[in-house]
């Protein structure tokens, strides 16, 4: 059963119709906790709203259970995966067996294997590995050696990470380190509604999405971040679909066409990700302050670093940093400028109002 439509869940909330229990569930940012439709709760502000398809999501996304209308009666396990997955963040470094985080659970490792990978797309393992691949590469980046960077990262030996780290970041460690040398990224440019704009993607995923003022200057910006990288003009060879991306993005900025919902190679420290992942749970239309982003991650001191999390974000549009306001409701800062950022909110307040 897919989820329903804003309009609709937004109408389902307010007449608390138990008929769309479990189709989708909402949190409210100013609390922090997520309900099931049908909540008898005092009703939230509709712009302090979010929705979920489903527990994990919200879960994941930061908001706790509803004491009032208990979402998750009958399913402890997926706040017990929660806790397990926060587990595995806070000691990656560390040999994590199977049964050692079955344990946790009460549950048997091959149960807990295929519950875990149910909730979070991913086996515990992979989810370790990413955890020690964003740390290894933010060690390359800051300098440090290979080896020293790899032992940092939890890995026990050079032979494993290299195993690894080809299949996670698309590159040797050493050419990450070099500037993404040997490295192919294909990009794209189109003339949009907020002026110049260039796509760029590996073979993963969209890993850069900037503006600015003509072509040149932002080809410019792109070989920033890998010096040493070889770009081609898309069509290419990894990444055929690039010129139809950067189309429907186009089609989203400059004739209000849904935002695209593309592949992504993010690339950034664990606390950058946890921001940027938490942007893609907020709806068009909606905004919050830097403050309220922090405390939904759960870092409620660390509002000046969610900021700079935002600045870094290099997907534009894609990853709606657009959102993120200062407390007084200001626009505050934003990487291509603020009348791109006026522009991107008008127009999404725009098209929720039409709806």
């Amino acid at each position: 059963m897919s989820i329903p439509s804003e309009q609709e869940m937004r109408a389902a909330i307010a007449s608390r119709d138990i008929a769309c229990d479990g189709r989708f569930f909402y949190g409210v940012i100013t609390t922090g906790v997520f309900c099931k439709p049908s909540c008898a709760a005092r009703p939230a502000r509709p712009e302090n709203l979010r929705f979920f398809p489903s527990i994990e999501s919200a879960i994941v996304a930061g908001f706790r259970s509803c004491k009032r209308c208990e979402p998750i009666e009958g399913l402890p396990k997926v706040e017990r995966l929660v806790e397990i997955a926060r587990y595995i963040e806070a000691h990656a470094d560390e040999s994590l067996t199977l049964a050692k985080l079955a344990s946790r659970t009460k549950l048997s490792s091959f149960h807990f294997q295929r519950v875990f990978k149910e909730a979070f797309g991913v086996s515990p393992k992979v989810y370790q590995d990413a955890i020690r691949i964003r740390r290894f590469k933010q060690s390359l980046k800051e300098g440090e050696g290979v080896t020293d960077a790899i032992f940092a990262s939890g890995y026990g030996s050079i032979s494993r990470v290299y195993g690894e780290t080809t299949r996670n970041i698309g590159m040797t460690p050493k050419a990450y380190r070099a500037g993404g040398a040997g490295e192919v990224i294909a990009y794209a440019c189109r003339d949009t509604a907020l002026g110049p704009m260039t796509m760029a993607a590996t073979e993963k995923g969209v890993c850069s999405v900037q503006f600015g003022e003509d072509k040149e200057s932002l080809l410019a910006k792109l070989q920033e971040e890998f010096p040493n990288a070889e770009f081609t003009a898309s069509r290419a060879q990894n990444t055929p679909e690039l010129d139809d991306w950067i189309d429907a993005l186009d089609e989203h900025i400059s004739k209000g066409a849904p935002r695209p919902d593309l592949p992504l190679d993010l690339r950034g420290t664990a606390f950058q990700m946890k921001v940027w992942q938490f942007l893609l749970s907020v709806h068009e239309g909606d905004v919050l302050s830097y403050g309220e982003l922090a405390a939904q991650i759960e870092k409620s001191k660390a509002v000046r670093a969610v900021a700079s999390a935002c600045a870094a974000n290099r997907i534009g549009v894609l990853i709606p940093c657009h959102r993120v306001l200062r407390g007084d409701r200001s626009l505050g800062g934003y990487r291509w400028g603020l009348e791109r950022k006026r522009a991107l909110l008008d127009a999404e307040r725009g098209r929720r109002s039409d709806v």
